[in-house]
């Protein structure tokens, strides 16, 4: 039996306990209650935001896992067994004509089996409108 296992001298958590944490005194998050101290550099990191374009993210998001379920049911494989695909949509959306881009995509579903024309049409169709995503704005240093 290792040395590790058997320096244990507090009693294990059972199956309901609760975990609890507690800052130290003058340390918190923003929203926790007031932070004592004129620490300027707390000051400072309070004041930057960063603004995404909300709806943008949400609409990859809902993209890039229609692609997954999509890629999934292609392979017949669940997204952990599936082999390195990679499809870039900010790629995509950098070439001019969609025969450009179907073609990107066929090239990067050279390994499957199944037919790819109705995945990749369906794509092309999703991505038309959309616009590459921009590095995030800063407001407020």
């Amino acid at each position: 039996m290792s040395a590790a296992s058997t320096e244990t001298s507090a009693p294990l958590p059972t199956a309901g306990s609760r975990v609890f944490f507690q800052a130290a005194p003058g340390v918190g998050c923003v929203g926790s209650g007031p932070i004592t101290g004129d620490d300027p550099v707390q000051k400072k990191q309070g004041k930057v935001t960063v603004k995404y374009d909300r709806k943008e993210l949400r609409k990859r998001l809902v993209l890039e896992e229609w692609i997954i379920e999509q890629l999934s049911e292609l392979y017949d494989c669940e997204e952990e067994e599936m082999p390195e695909v990679e499809i870039d949509i900010d790629d995509l959306l950098e070439v001019n004509s969609d025969d450009e881009r179907a073609s990107k995509l066929q090239e990067s579903l050279i390994d499957c089996y199944k037919p790819t024309e109705d995945f990749v049409r369906e794509l092309l169709g999703r991505i038309r409108g959309m616009r590459k995503l921009s590095a995030p704005t800063k407001k407020g240093l």
